[in-house]
């Protein structure tokens, strides 16, 4: 494949924390590549490191934060060789992120069509009825009916699926090539979160999106994504595709992952009580083997996991 056809290519990146207990390596030697027009899922339990990734892409890294090494290309261009400026360009107009809480990601203060309007206005030259207008055409794109007379209420006065949906159409306002998806569907409910997932694989296919979706369990991202990568203590420990992955597990800590997700049948074999996969101290030589095509697990150089 050649590289035109990878918008994110992540190498070897490194990131650490100063906190009052020392400094803390979130990331370790993180390396993948996003394919133009696909999804890929980083899943991992809280702490393992996927929302900082996702924050180092966006460079929304907190004070204390380091990058320590590696390299962030989207579409052939390092962000960490860009100056402030220029990335606040390139986010929310190349590269968009809908974050996981969609109130909090709203000004409350503010109605919702205006909010739109605004992202629309700071990255595209469009005069105030040319906002509004691509405003009320993506409140009816994401599902918000009655558009019209929803442009002026404020967030309080929607559910929280409907919040989230706002908070998409504020995410494609400026119609942009990369999108990251940041826990979208973990604080709604069972019945929103397929609803959102939906929506989501729908826009995908309509404006040919490209996605990195975080999230902390698998019972959702195998419908959505191409592609799936299981992060544990800052590494990624396998890699490959979505149906391989969630069917033939070859990490002790995904097949614990996936042994956590509930099972209507109660003699199913994967229902059975397993041992919680506890890693190690992060410490030692490890490296990416392909145990099949396009399959990759992370074990240790004397091929031990």
């Amino acid at each position: 494949m050649n590289d035109t056809d990878n918008v994110l290519k992540v190498r070897n990146l490194r990131v650490s924390f100063d906190t009052f207990a020392g400094t803390v390596h979130a990331i370790r030697d993180v390396s993948f590549v996003l394919r133009r027009g696909e999804t890929l899922a980083l899943v991992g339990e809280s702490g393992s490191g996927k929302s900082v990734t996702c924050r180092a892409i966006m460079r929304l890294l907190a004070r204390n934060a380091h990058i320590d090494g590696g390299e962030i290309l989207f579409e052939g261009e390092n962000l960490f060789q860009k100056s402030a400026r220029e990335m606040r360009r390139i986010r929310g107009g190349d590269i968009a992120m809908i974050f996981q809480d969609p109130m909090t990601a709203l000004d409350p203060t503010m109605k919702i069509g205006r909010q739109i309007a605004e992202t629309v206005t700071l990255h595209r030259r469009v005069s105030r009825a040319q906002a509004r207008a691509r405003a009320l055409e993506l409140l009816e794109l994401v599902g918000i009916e009655e558009p019209e007379r929803r442009y002026h209420q404020y967030p309080h006065e929607f559910s929280g699926g409907q919040r989230q949906r706002i908070g998409i159409a504020r995410a494609l306002a400026t119609q942009p090539r990369f999108v990251v998806c940041d826990e979208p569907i973990s604080a709604l409910d069972v019945s929103i979160q397929a609803q959102v997932v939906n929506l989501l694989e729908r826009l995908q296919r309509e404006r040919a999106l490209t996605y990195l979706f975080i999230a902390h369990d698998l019972s959702m991202v195998k419908y959505i994504s191409d592609r799936i990568a299981i992060m544990c203590r800052g590494r990624i420990v396998e890699m490959g595709e979505a149906d391989a992955v969630y069917d033939e597990p070859l990490h002790p800590y995904t097949r614990s992952l996936i042994s956590a997700i509930p099972r209507p049948d109660p003699r199913s074999e994967r229902t059975r009580t397993r041992t919680p996969y506890t890693p190690g101290d992060g410490q030692g030589d490890f490296a990416m083997r392909e145990m099949k095509p396009g399959h990759f697990v992370l074990c240790r150089e004397d091929g031990s996991m």
